[in-house]
């Protein structure tokens, strides 16, 4: 696990409760900072539909070195998306005989995103777990049953096809998406959205439960769905992901603060983000802008959002 972010936590559990042996990268001297077990308060939701609370402290492994000639089959790669290209230098002399799964979010082109590494050891996926480090270190999250793979257009490889059976044998369903590149720009525009919305009262957190503020948060992702259509999305392709923002906001909005303040699953991915200052939702809204403007789309929302973005957070990501 390349790091020791939520992802690469909630899911390496998950990998090594099935057998997989697991071992987290991070720089050096943090393996001593971070301390060698991780506290965590998870609803698991793989075997029950409203999920099982897990409270443990899970031992871990790391390491502060990775050379060329490592015996890792796989390494997963979940970092927000404006340091992919900074992860991606450092894999690419380093790669080995591994296949990298690129595991989170992507505005650029997916195969530019990559940089130096070689596309055939590539596999690409997306999270469905969410949380956050709390100021007690401890990692307050959820995992829902099913992960998200794709491909760009063609049948997945053999070394697709051995990363989707590691997840599965973790206990979780797998979802196929063919378009994964136009997937993943309807995902970004989605939670550039609701962050821009977050980012004005203060936090994701503050969204639990807030009607007005969620259907705020619905509108500026509408106002994005033409920026995806001037990339060349066709939207009809993905009407499933873009429903919820072209449904009315008068039977969405409650909706979804409703699950968010009674559901746990939706609740505590939301109520982890409590950091105002963290940089992931500044950089998703920032780069989502600056494509707005680069194609002449008109984004009222986002724009008006613009002065709680466009300065860098100090916060974590």
């Amino acid at each position: 696990m390349f790091g020791r972010g939520v992802i690469a936590t909630i899911y390496g559990r998950a990998l090594e409760q099935a057998g997989h042996d697991i071992e987290f990268y991070v720089r050096p001297g943090r393996a001593a900072t971070y301390g060698d077990a991780v506290d965590l308060d998870l609803i698991d939701t793989r075997r029950r539909v409203w999920g099982r609370r897990v409270v443990e402290k899970w031992p871990v492994r790391y390491r502060e070195a990775l050379e060329s000639d490592h015996d890792f089959d796989l390494i997963v790669l979940s970092v927000p998306h404006h340091r992919l290209a900074e992860a991606t230098a450092f894999l690419a002399p380093r790669i080995g005989k591994a296949t990298v799964l690129v595991f989170g979010n992507l505005w650029t082109e997916p195969l530019a995103a990559i940089g130096a590494l070689p596309v055939e050891q590539i596999a690409w996926g997306f999270p469905q777990a969410g949380g956050g480090f709390s100021a007690d270190g401890v990692l307050r999250g959820a995992l829902l049953p099913s992960v998200v793979f794709g491909t760009l257009g063609r049948p997945p490889t053999d070394r697709e096809r051995a990363v989707r059976q590691a997840f599965r044998q973790a206990g979780l369903r797998i979802k196929e998406r063919p378009d994964f590149r136009g997937w993943l720009w309807v995902h970004f525009v989605s939670d550039a959205g609701l962050f821009s919305q977050g980012l004005r009262v203060g936090s994701l957190s503050k969204l639990v439960g807030a009607t007005g503020d969620l259907r705020e948060g619905l509108l500026a992702g509408r106002e994005l769905l033409p920026l995806l259509q001037a990339r060349g999305l066709d939207l009809r392709q993905h009407w499933g992901g873009v429903l919820l923002f072209r449904a009315p906001t008068w039977l969405t909005a409650p909706a979804l603060a409703w699950l968010t303040a009674h559901f746990a699953l939706a609740r505590v991915s939301l109520a982890a983000h409590s950091d105002p200052d963290a940089e992931e939702p500044r950089a998703v809204c920032r780069d989502v802008l600056a494509e707005a403007r680069r194609l002449d789309v008109p984004v009222p929302r986002l724009a008006a959002a613009e002065p709680h973005f466009a300065q860098e957070g100090t916060g974590r990501v």
